[in-house]
Order: structure tokens, then sequence, then C-alpha cells
């Protein structure tokens, strides 16, 4: 993704910003705050000023206590007004980014499923997690601080001219130099930065991917190999990291430099002058102590500018986000409250991408309560037309009816909460049986879990787990076994109760014991309710009503189990050689 560049993009700060509105308060008190700390700045060092000409070099050890106290009394504000300036920007910042990460979430949660497979997930993580945490330093680093350091170094410079015009002459002296080093700091340093949050990003999504996939690393030994890819990107990371410490190496002592520079001219020709009665002591104290709160803020600066902007590259990649619209339109506002099942495919077409047609002109129909299994060789369409029902992704021509009505009209809210979906390769959360059960549907209860489990056929390996339902299957679900999780999935899908059911290979990855378990709970879900079984296992689908064949996107045999038969065509010699297999076997 390419960024801006800019130290402050407006557009981008705008839309920021619109985030800070239910907060203004914060707003207003960081820069009241913030106001009232640049203008309060330079009163200490007049004060001492003051009291080293007058209760000093004239000694008057009564006022010089009376002074010495009411500027402790100010460091105290000061102290005061700096903890709060801290607190609420930090605060306002953390309330910020708290809201665009549930916006940036929500809107992910949205998105078409087409969108995922070509988006790295570590990306998305980086977005979600560390980019978004980046943008709170617009706050906490960026906008209100810059403007209270430019502010103080013009109330601090307004000060010193009208206290002496020479003494401030000399004492910036070397600011232009400064200015110069600064500049050409900023712009290493920005490039240095965005290469960082490119590498992060990487880091991210290498990590994330290899995690989720060790165990095809460790089958086909391939932990040699892909070490050496994370040696090379980690490598990358690393040198972006320190191409950003060498500058900070490099400028810093420069800053130190100028700033003894400026000091050192101001003690030799200050001192001259106090020598020769044109300068008095206090006028030197006074702006030595100036030109530590010029310096400090110039060198900060530049680093606060890269903050900001830093913060602006990560909005860029965050609304980047919020900005796709890889989403299936979702123009339907037809939401019954129960659904029939009836589904009508009328010379369905479908295209991942431009006119490379997967689904060929696909009609079939089932009426309420069907079962209807589809086979088929890999990629023959058979998962996308569960994919289409689910309206996970769009077609192009044709049609797919719902109880007579275009699936368009529904809303897809409507659609997916009349279907569930058993997939081969079952998704659990780091959770307990139970809310994995339920997904955390506050409305559904213990009682009616456990009682979907015993209806199901399930309820006695969950009884035997440590905790029973409350027993953690952690990430993915890894401590359940395939069969397992494939029970877990049935459950859901009977006590969500839908209208639509579809079985995606169900049965292709288990035991046979699990798999005659499996038979039970699909017979238990499927009863009255139209089914849809994509399944390699002909055995399992041969009490469908009607078997769909299909060879590269189209349907080429349709009918029951021995109507098929008697076509003596593609099924009879799938179910044949299956057959010989089994017998084989």
């Amino acid at each position: 993704m390419s960024v801006s560049g800019k130290a402050l993009d407006v557009s981008l700060l705008k839309r920021v910003v619109r985030y800070v509105k239910p907060y203004r308060k914060f707003l207003w008190g960081s820069v009241f705050l913030t106001v009232f700390m640049a203008f309060l700045s330079p009163v200490r060092p007049l004060l001492i000023q003051y009291t080293v000409d007058h209760y000093i070099m004239v000694p008057n050890p009564g006022m010089l206590l009376s002074m010495t106290l009411i500027m402790i009394g100010i460091l105290m504000v000061e102290a005061a007004g700096q903890f709060f300036s801290s607190y609420i920007t930090n605060q306002l910042g953390q309330y910020v980014i708290r809201d665009l990460r549930l916006d940036v979430f929500n809107h992910i949660t949205k998105l078409r499923i087409s969108y995922f497979d070509n988006t790295p997930i570590g990306t998305l993580v980086t977005r979600v997690v560390s980019d978004i945490e980046t943008i709170a330093s617009i706050f906490t680093e960026g906008v209100v601080i810059v403007f209270g350091d430019l502010l103080q170094l013009t109330v601090v410079l307004c000060v010193m001219f009208y206290t002496d015009w020479r003494l401030t002459l000399i004492s910036i002296s070397t600011i232009p130099i400064l200015l110069v080093a600064t500049n050409i700091f900023k712009n290493g340093i920005k490039k240095a930065f965005q290469e960082v949050r490119t590498q992060v990003a990487r880091l991210n999504a290498f990590v994330q991917e290899h995690i989720t996939g060790m165990n095809i690393v460790q089958i086909f030994n391939r932990e040699e190999e892909e070490m050496d890819a994370f040696r090379a990107i980690n490598r990358e990371h690393r040198r972006a990291h320190i191409q950003s410490v060498w500058h900070y190496s490099v400028f810093l002592p420069i800053v130190e430099i100028l700033s003894a520079v400026s000091l050192g001219l101001l003690i030799w020709l200050g001192a001259r002058g106090v020598i020769s009665g044109t300068f008095t002591v206090g006028n030197l104290v006074a702006f030595t102590m100036y030109i530590s709160m010029l310096f400090r803020p110039i060198r900060t600066l530049a680093d606060r500018f890269n903050t900001l902007q830093m913060g602006m590259v990560s909005s860029e990649r965050v609304f980047a986000v919020l900005d796709t619209n890889e989403y299936i339109a979702d123009t339907g506002n037809y939401s019954p409250a129960e659904i029939r099942g009836e589904i009508n495919f009328r010379d369905v077409q479908m295209a991942y991408k431009d006119e490379d047609w997967i689904l060929k002109g696909v009609s079939f129909s089932a009426r309420p309560g069907d079962t209807i299994a589809i086979v088929g060789a890999t990629g023959s369409g058979k998962t996308t037309i569960i994919n289409l029902i689910n309206r996970f992704y769009d077609y192009q021509k044709g049609s797919i009816e719902i109880d007579g009505r275009e699936i368009r009209e529904y809303s897809s809210q409507a659609i997916r909460s009349h279907i569930s979906v058993v997939l081969q390769d079952v998704f659990l959360f780091s959770d307990t049986i139970a809310n994995n059960i339920s997904l955390n549907n506050p409305n559904i209860s213990r009682a009616e879990i456990e009682e979907a489990a015993e209806r199901v056929g399930a309820d006695a390996f969950i009884k035997k787990l440590p905790g029973g339902y409350d027993f953690n299957v952690q990430e993915r679900g890894g401590m359940l076994s395939a069969g397992q999780r494939q029970l877990i999935a049935f459950i859901r899908a009977y006590l969500f109760n839908p209208a639509i059911l579809v079985l995606d290979e169900a049965t292709s990855s288990v035991d046979t014991e699990t798999e005659q378990l499996i038979q039970q709970a699909t017979e238990k879900v499927t009863s009255g309710r139209t089914s849809i079984i994509i399944a390699h296992r002909l055995a399992t689908i041969q009490k469908a009503d009607k078997i769909l064949v299909m060879q590269e996107g189209k349907i080429i045999e349709q009918g029951n189990h021995q109507e098929l038969l008697k076509q003596n065509g593609h099924y009879k010699k799938l179910y044949e050689l299956q057959f010989r297999e089994q017998i084989n076997a």
C-alpha cells in the first residue's frame, strides 16, 4: 500500500478527529492545559532573574525566602499541569482507538470471504492492533503536544526579546543550523519509520501464517527452509529499526553540541557584558534557562513530527481497510421470521474472476424437507453452490430463489439466520464446549445445549472430558479430534434449528466409529429440514431424495440413488469404484 508521505495529511486528520467528537471535553481540556503551560513556562526564569538581581546581588534573606517559596509553588503547578495534560491526552487517545478498533473489526466481519482469500490475516491483525495503537500517538505525542511546543517556543522567544534582544540573538545564533539538521533528520527518519511499519506487517503475516500451518511445516520437514525465510524477514525488520536508530544516533549529539555552543557563547559574551555593566547577573542566569527551554522542544519537535506522521501513515492504512468495499451488496430487506426451505437454482453462472466460470448454467430444485446430495471431483463447483446459498459470494447470471423469492431480495443476515453449515474442517474458538455450541448466544440456556447434545448423540464424549461442557478446547479446537469437532458442529446446527442445513464433507476425515455417530447425528439434524450434503463417500448419501453429479461446473446427472445406477453413467462408475475399494479394504 502506498502512503502519502505527508507529515500532516489534513483529510486523514479530519477523519481521525471525527472520533474525537464524543470526547471533546478531553480535547479542550488538553488544549487549555497546553496553552496555560506554554505561558507559565517563562515565569520561573523571570522570577529567578528578578530574585538574583534584587535579593541576592543586593542581599535580602527575607524576600529571597519568599521568592523561593513562590517559585516552588509555580514548580508544583507546572508538575500538576504536566500530569493532567499527559493523563488527559492519553485518555483521549485510548478512547479514540477503542472506537476506531470497534469500527474496523465490525467492518472486517462484514467483508466477503474472497477478501480474506486474498489478504494475509497477519496484515489485518497488524491493522487492527499495532497500526491503531500508533494512531493513539496523534493525540498523546502529536497535534496537541506539537502545538504546545510551538506555542512555548513563541512565548519564550517573545519574553527573551522583551528582556534583552542582544542576549537573545546570542542564544539563538545556532538555531538556523539546528533547523537544517532537524529537517534532514525528519526526512530521513520518516522513510525509516515507514519501512519499519512495512516490515512489522510482513513479520506479523509470516508468523501468523506459519504458526497456524505448523503441522504442514513439520509433516513435510520444512523447518530449516521456513527458518531461513523467517531469518530473511527478521533481518529486514532489524535493518529497518537500525536505520531509524542511526538517524537518532547522529541527530541527538548534533542537538547537544549546538545547545552547548549556544550556552558557551552566552556565558562568554554575557559574562563580558556583566563585567562591563551591560547585562546583569540575573539576565545571564535567566538566559541559560531560556536556552534549555528553546533547545528541548526543538530537539523533540522532529521526533514528534515523525510520530505524528507515523500516526498519519497508520491512519491511512487503517482507513484503507475501512474503505474496502469487498462485500456482497446487501440491498435486500426481506426478513421473514421463518422460511420453508424451498430452493431453486435457475441457469446459475458464477465466476470468482472475470469470466472464468466456476458454475456454468446450474439448475436444480429442492422442496422443503428434501435432502439434496452433491458429488463430483474437486473443483467441480460443489462448495461454490453452498457459498452462493449463504451469500458469501455473488453470481453473475441466472437466479437463485428461496421460497419463491430471489435470494437478493433477502437481507444477508436474514438468509444466514435460517441456514446452518457443518464443514469438513470445523473451526472452534478458544473457549468452552458450551460456548462453542451456543456461540455465546445469551438466549440459549445450558439446559438447551445439553439437550441438543443428547439428541444428536454426542453428550457421552463431552461428559467424559475434564469439566464436561466447561472444557476449554483451546485454539481452533486443538484439544479435540476431528470427529469430536464435527460432532460439536452438529450439535450447534441442531440447536440453532435452521430451515436449511448444509453438510460439506462432514464424514470425509473421521474414523469408522465416529462416522457411525456422525451418521446418526446427520439423520437427526436433517430430519424435517431442507438439507444439502456434499460428500465423497457415496454410501452416506444413498437415502438422499436427489443426487446431483457435477463435473467442471455443470450438473451432468441428477436423480436418486437407484435412478442414477440405472443410468449407467458417471455416478455408477463412481459407486462401483468406491464399492470395490471397500471390498478390497
